[in-house]
Parts: C-alpha cells; sequence; structure tokens
C-alpha cells in the first residue's frame, strides 16, 4: 500500500514538473503585416519571410523561445495584442509620443523617415508645398496615414487609407493616388521591384524616429526580455547583417541598427525604463 502511495505521488509529481517545463517553452505569439516588404512578405510555399520575420526569430534565439508569427494587416496587431491574441506586435512601428503614452516599447532597432514615392514618369518632389492638390496614399492605421491626415488641411492634399501598404503602393501604380507615404526602407524596396514604373522622391519627412517593437502597457516584463535581447543582436552584429541582407545598406555608425540604448525602452518617452540592462547574451 505504501509502496503503491510513493509510486502514485512519483507520478503527479513527474506531471507538474512536465507541466511546468511546457509552460516554460510556451512558444511566444507575434505579429507582423504579412504585406509590408521586406519587413514581411509572403514567400513561395506558405508562411512569410522578411526582415522582421527573420528578426523575430533571432529574438526568439536570445530568449530561448520560440516565436510563432501571425501575419495581419497592421491596423489589426495593436488590438490582437491588447486582446491577447498576440502576445506583442513585431511589425516595424514607428515609436511616437502619442503612442508610447498607450503601449510599452522596445528600444528602437531601425531609424526610420517618411519616403514619398512616385511614378517614374512624373516630376519630382522635393518640397511639400509640391503636395498640394495630390491624392497621396498610405497604409491604414500606420504613422504615415496619421502624418498625411495631421497635415493634409495644412498642404492642401487628399488622403487615400488602404488595408495593406502593397494596395497604397498599387494605387499609385494604377493612377488612383499620385503618390504614396511609407518608410524609407518599404518605399526603396517598392521602387526596386518596380524598375520604370516608381521611384522615390527627394522629399522626405525625417522626424528623427525610430522602429520598435510594441508591448502592452501591463507588460514590462516581456518588454524588458524583448528589449534586451534586441541589445544582444545589436552587440553581435546580427541587425547589421540582417539590414544588408534585406535592404541592401550597411547600418552608419551610431545608427539605432548598432547602437545598444540605456534602460528599455525609447529614452525620453512615456514607457522608458531608466534602470540599466541586465541583458545576458548568448
Amino acid at each position: 500500500m505504501k509502496t503503491s502511495i510513493l509510486k502514485t505521488t512519483f507520478v503527479v509529481m513527474l506531471g507538474a514538473m512536465a507541466g511546468a517545463a511546457s509552460a516554460q517553452e510556451k512558444p511566444l505569439v507575434t505579429g507582423v503585416d504579412g504585406t509590408f516588404a521586406p519587413h514581411a512578405m509572403a514567400k513561395i510555399g506558405g508562411g512569410v519571410e522578411g526582415f522582421n520575420v527573420d528578426l523575430m526569430h533571432e529574438i526568439g534565439r536570445q530568449l530561448g523561445r520560440k516565436v510563432e508569427i501571425m501575419a495581419a494587416e497592421f491596423s489589426g496587431l495593436i488590438p490582437a495584442m491588447n486582446a491577447k491574441t498576440i502576445d506583442f506586435v513585431g511589425a516595424p512601428t514607428t515609436v511616437t509620443p502619442e503612442r508610447a503614452q498607450n503601449l510599452l516599447f522596445s528600444e528602437g532597432y531601425l531609424n526610420t523617415y517618411y519616403q514619398f514615392l512616385v511614378p517614374a514618369g512624373k516630376p519630382d518632389l522635393k518640397t511639400l508645398a509640391e503636395l498640394k492638390g495630390k491624392t497621396i496614399s498610405a497604409n491604414k492605421g500606420s504613422a504615415y496615414d496619421k502624418w498625411l491626415i495631421d497635415n493634409a488641411t495644412k498642404y492642401g492634399f487628399q488622403v487615400e487609407a488602404y488595408p495593406t501598404n502593397s494596395d497604397a503602393v498599387q494605387a499609385v501604380l494604377s493612377g488612383r493616388a499620385d503618390a504614396t507615404l511609407g518608410g524609407n526602407t518599404v518605399s526603396a524596396y517598392a521602387a526596386l521591384k518596380n524598375p520604370g514604373k516608381l521611384r522615390i522622391t527627394t522629399l522626405t519627412v525625417d522626424d528623427g524616429l525610430v522602429w520598435a517593437t510594441v508591448f502592452r502597457k501591463d507588460d514590462p516584463k516581456l518588454r524588458n526580455a524583448v528589449d534586451e535581447a534586441i541589445e544582444c543582436l545589436k552587440k553581435e552584429g546580427t541587425i547589421a547583417r540582417l539590414s544588408e541582407k534585406w535592404f541592401g545598406v550597411k547600418p552608419a555608425p551610431g545608427s539605432a541598427a548598432v547602437t545598444p540604448f540605456p534602460g528599455h525602452g525609447v529614452p525620453g518617452l512615456a514607457g522608458y525604463d531608466a534602470t540599466p540592462s541586465a541583458a545576458k547574451c548568448k
């Protein structure tokens, strides 16, 4: 009888230990915009590939956890995170003071500025005044969409928002929009993939912003862990390597791709934690 009780207890303990191990190994689920090439885009055979897809898997390597990637429209990613459908947003998200009031961000991993695309046969855009009377497209819910909405009246242009960045670019190719506004890396990639059809303009909008990963306000633990993983990826040169792989550009010294920042988050914005990082790199 005693032996039977001991065996039963041992089995229960093994079950509890296995359950604990399983909980520790539970994959992190992140979301990307699967139309935002070359950061995330459909690949032959299914799934997505791109800079941010590789970056998310490298973050998982540093954390010692598998990362599962869900592709959806950008405008649905933050609601999905807030509903706890995904753990965090891995799509490149511009960190702004407004967003920092409601969300937590990791430190920036790439610098970003706003880049216009126009049809290759149309005149270049050099000043904001030249936007007057034009229709400008953007990815709905993105920072580019917000910039256009905020400045439409001031500069006299019309805004058309589309569910995906690819749709916004297609609006220019089809003549439904005179230009589209997106991130510098994405716009350069779109021009590269549409030679003779699209070109980037001289006109850019650079507010000194960065791209970062996004977390719920109530999840500083995960934010800090991912932030430290990003620091490690900068130190070992992984982010610089991915930049060259997907953008064909070597990051400049001092840029966000190669510079670890103190603390956790984006210095100077809400949600920043100045506590020194305790990153343990693999």
